[in-house]
């Protein structure tokens, strides 16, 4: 038996791994096996080369580096979502700006914003009442791109208060014929957070649930 037969056959007895997953240990230990085993019946006429055993061994550190960059990778993304969920626990009690329709009338003026991907130079809020009927039309005029702040003061297209109760909130926006698309952004309480499979939820008071990543604004 050659040298290199002798030393590998402590490796080829080695007991497998018992574990339900595979690790880099257990990858290690089946990629020798088999080395061992290639080397144990190489054909003596025509051995293995260097280059080719230098080519295996690269195979296995190559093999070892993707399982620890794995590994790496998951503790990292453990982390960030450890570090957002307790970044949205601090805004529970909280008011946010996030995407949503849903207004309040009976507290006096209602804050809400227009978030526009370009410049429109027109654009209009139609609030409803809980029939869809539209109350009030707020022109808004020409607004650049971004986040446009807005207020409805509470009242009708009459000018006179509006029964306290919900609202909804819609928005359109032109340039000319062309219509510009936009997102209603509104203010709510933040009740609680939650994990979920994209991310951190915030779920609001208004019964809404938003993504922590949608947040425009905290006060």
């Amino acid at each position: 038996m050659s040298s290199m037969n002798a030393l590998a056959a402590p490796t080829t007895a080695a007991a497998p791994s018992t574990g339900g997953l595979t690790n880099a240990a257990d990858t290690e230990q089946r990629f020798l096996k088999m080395l061992t085993a290639q080397l144990n019946n190489q054909d003596p006429l025509n051995p293995m080369d260097n280059a080719q055993l230098t080519a295996q061994l690269a195979q296995l550190e190559t093999v070892s580096g993707i399982e620890k960059l794995n590994t790496t990778m998951q503790s990292l993304l453990g982390q960030s979502s450890n570090a957002q969920i307790l970044q949205a626990a601090s805004m529970v009690g909280r008011t946010v700006l996030a995407p949503g329709q849903d207004l309040v009338a009976g507290d006096g003026p209602t804050d809400f914003a227009v978030d526009l991907p370009a410049s429109a130079g027109s654009v209009k809020a139609v609030i409803t009442n809980a029939a869809g009927t539209p109350v009030r039309t707020v022109d808004l005029g020409a607004l650049p791109a971004g986040v446009n702040s807005a207020t409805w003061p509470g009242d009708n297209d009459s000018g006179a208060p509006v029964p306290a109760g919900p609202y909804r909130l819609q928005v359109v926006a032109a340039n000319g014929s062309a219509a510009v698309p936009a997102t209603t952004l509104v203010y709510a309480q933040v009740s609680s957070v939650a994990p979920s499979a994209t991310g951190v939820s915030l779920d609001l008071k208004s019964g809404q649930h938003v993504a922590l990543s949608d947040v425009r604004m905290l006060r």
